[in-house]
């Protein structure tokens, strides 16, 4: 696998990007690293402090402070977020308290800042499979591949319901169109990289594949 192999994979929420990243990466042999957790992290992180998550300077503050990644392909993420010395679950962070203030956390500049540093030097590290919103545009502008991975509302619905039944947490289809439909909104029109395509990505939509298909699919774009 070649040291300097960089795949950036982007998408609105629940375009199933986080699960093919972390597919793909397990097929590769190669590191995956979420950046959507690293920034719900600092939300959870957030809300269990009680900062105002439009306070900017406390949030970088708290990020600089109490979180931390730990790569580790073996994790249940396929790497370790942890706030202060408590090491994050995906439940804890996909809960919709969480959900409802992660875009207003990433939209701030100097959030971004931070967080971009810290991917860069995980990217630099190794061989690398990336998911977020703006991998292939601002993170690894010059990865070797990039996917923009996208799925129809509906899809993206089924996709959020089923992942929070597991859950235990039952939410209408109408609540979740509503959140998928705000949360495109943010990410789409926010200052700071916003959630866009990158000129060079390949488009996917995985409204009706599996993630197993997706990644056969990337697989067969980088040979």
């Amino acid at each position: 696998m070649p040291a300097d192999l960089q795949i950036a994979i982007d998408g609105p929420a629940a375009s199933g990007k986080t699960t093919v990243a972390r597919l793909l990466a397990q097929r590769l042999g190669v590191v995956y690293v979420d950046t959507g957790a690293m920034y719900r992290a600092l939300a959870y992180a957030a809300l269990q402090t009680q900062t105002d998550v439009d306070n900017e300077n406390a949030l970088v503050r708290l990020f600089d402070q109490q979180i931390r990644v730990s790569l580790d392909g073996g994790a249940q993420l396929g790497f370790r977020v942890f706030w202060k010395e408590t090491e994050l679950t995906q439940d804890e962070l996909d809960t919709p308290v969480v959900t409802a203030v992660v875009s207003i956390v990433a939209a701030h500049p100097r959030v971004r800042e931070a967080m971009v540093r810290e991917q860069c030097r995980i990217a630099a590290e190794g061989p690398v499979v990336m998911a977020g919103r703006d991998i292939g545009t601002v993170v690894l502008p010059n990865a070797s591949c990039k996917i923009f991975l996208t799925a129809s509302v509906a899809a993206r619905v089924r996709r959020r319901r089923a992942q929070l039944e597991m859950a235990g947490v039952d939410v209408s289809a109408h609540e979740l169109t509503q959140e998928i439909e705000e949360r495109d909104r943010l990410d789409e029109t926010r200052k700071n990289s916003p959630l866009r395509q990158a000129p060079d990505a390949h488009v996917i939509d995985s409204s009706t594949l599996t993630a197993e298909q997706v990644v056969d699919e990337i697989c067969g774009m980088i040979g």
